[in-house]
C-alpha cells in the first residue's frame, strides 16, 4: 500500500515543472505573476525574519540561564 503512494509524492521533473508554468501563466496572466512572486518573496522574507528572531531569542534565553547558574566570585 505504501509502495503506491511514493511516486505521489516524487518532486516533478523537467517538463512537468513547463507544464506547471504554463498552467499558471493562463491562469494568472503576465500581468498578475510579478506581484505574486513580489507577495512571495515577502512572506519567505518575514518567515526568515521570524526564525531568526526566535532563534535569537533562544540564545539570548540560554545565555541569560548560563548567568544565572554561574556563581558570582
Amino acid at each position: 500500500m505504501t509502495s503506491c503512494l511514493i511516486p505521489l509524492l516524487s518532486l516533478p521533473g523537467g517538463s512537468e515543472w513547463i507544464i506547471i508554468a504554463l498552467v499558471v501563466l493562463l491562469l494568472f496572466g503576465g500581468k498578475k505573476i510579478p506581484e505574486l512572486m513580489k507577495g512571495l518573496g515577502k512572506g519567505v522574507r518575514s518567515f526568515k525574519e521570524g526564525l531568526n528572531d526566535a532563534s535569537r531569542e533562544i540564545k539570548d534565553a540560554a545565555d541569560s540561564a548560563k548567568e544565572t547558574e554561574e556563581p558570582s566570585k
